[in-house]
């Protein structure tokens, strides 16, 4: 690809996932982590690190997305900060072991477990499997250990918590906008945590192409950041026009399709 190219291809991504981010709560990282991979495939990144740089790449672009999604949906009073705040720590700590674990994976293994992972979250939505709302928000130590979990698998799969934070703030009675402001929220703890243990477990790897710093490429995360920050906004308005069927159904298609592409 020639630098142009690349450059767009960037900055097409960075829309996307801005939109994506401000819609769904997701921070737009499983958009941006499998058109990365395919992309350094096509700069001639090697294969060995490719996926890992992507998940490092996406969280780091998250960092920027999410403080405009968040300004978004705090307008709208979407963000449950009394949920929100208990769940800070235990979020930093899980996303710094998750960065650790992907960093012992192979990249055929994370690319596998991401691609399974995202197609039975969109089965599980789509099918309307999931539990019930039935109990009320967990006090302070219940939202940490959630907050723990939540942070360690999004540091794998290189998102911004979405996937999971929002079906469990959902079966928690909390509303669904609400529940997908409180999970962009959610999101930005997760990818500075996240994006600085990929700093650390990625540094001097030998295999890192110019311009990168650990696992995090800066060409792809400056052409991402300066759409996707733009578009964050759009998205998020978007998200309160939309009702909450589907709103879920849409979130659940690209889930799919993701998910798809992983396993490819």
């Amino acid at each position: 690809m020639t630098l142009i190219a690349v450059i767009g291809l960037y900055l097409a991504l960075g829309a996307l996932a801005g939109t994506m981010a401000g819609l769904f709560g997701i921070g737009g990282g499983l958009v941006i982590v499998p058109v990365l991979i395919f992309s350094f495939g096509l700069q001639g990144i090697s294969s060995e690190i490719a996926v890992h740089l992507a998940v490092g790449t996406s969280l780091a672009t998250i960092v920027f997305t999410s403080v405009s999604s968040i300004r978004s949906h705090h307008l709208h009073q979407a963000v449950r900060w009394d949920v929100f705040r208990p769940m800070t720590l235990g979020i930093v700590i899980g996303a710094i072991l998750g960065a650790w674990t992907a960093s012992i994976l192979t990249g055929d293994a994370l690319e596998l477990i991401i691609g399974v992972f995202v197609i039975l979250v969109a089965l599980k939505m789509l099918l309307e499997v999931n539990p019930k709302p039935g109990r009320d928000v967990p006090g302070t130590a219940g939202l940490g250990v959630a907050g723990a979990g939540i942070g360690w698998a999004s540091a794998i799969f290189g998102i911004g918590g979405g996937t999971l934070t929002v079906p469990f703030l959902s079966w928690c009675n909390v509303k669904m906008q609400q529940a997908v402001g409180t999970s962009a929220a959610c999101g930005l703890p997760i990818a500075v945590a996240g994006a600085l243990a990929n700093i650390g477990t990625g540094w001097q790897n030998p295999h890192l192409p110019e311009l990168s710093v650990g696992f995090i490429y800066l060409p792809a995360l400056l052409g991402i950041v300066l759409t996707s920050v733009l578009f964050a906004r759009v998205g998020a308005n978007l998200a309160h026009r939309l009702d909450a069927a589907l709103l879920k159904k849409i979130f659940a298609m690209v889930l799919i399709v993701v998910g798809i592409r992983f396993l490819l």
